[in-house]
């Protein structure tokens, strides 16, 4: 069995911002199912920037770069969704589900914290 792990913390103020200048950073960066989800809270930027995390941590974990050459579409690649508990979970799609199945990864995990000022996530994959 082969193990990856990955962590990114990300600043809630400078994703606002970010939002602020770019209004189509969102558009780029997060699917439909994650806009409409953070856009459900009064404060949404907590979760867009825990979303952030989750994908760069995913690419940190694959070892991967999100912002290599060709690869930068891939954030929309990585989803993070919720289960019906409410846990969060990961689906791949693409370029990323690609990797993933050549290094024959079969396990997900995803883990979003928040505080009044970051957010962080930390992936781990499985795979054999």
């Amino acid at each position: 069995m082969r193990l990856y792990q990955g962590v990114d913390i990300v600043e809630i103020s400078k994703i606002k911002k970010i939002m602020g200048r770019n209004p189509s950073f969102a558009l780029e960066i997060f699917t439909d199912r994650e806009r409409a989800y953070c856009w459900s809270f009064r404060e949404p930027y907590a979760h867009f920037a825990g979303r952030f995390a989750a994908k760069e941590a995913c690419a940190k974990a694959l070892g991967k770069g999100f912002l290599s050459a060709g690869i930068d579409y891939a954030f929309q690649e990585v989803e993070v969704v919720l289960e019906p508990s409410g846990k969060p979970h990961l689906k791949l799609y693409g370029w990323m589900a690609k990797i993933c199945q050549k290094r024959k990864i079969d396990q997900f995990t995803v883990s979003i914290s928040h505080t009044s000022r970051n957010s962080i996530a930390t992936v781990t994959l499985l795979g054999a």
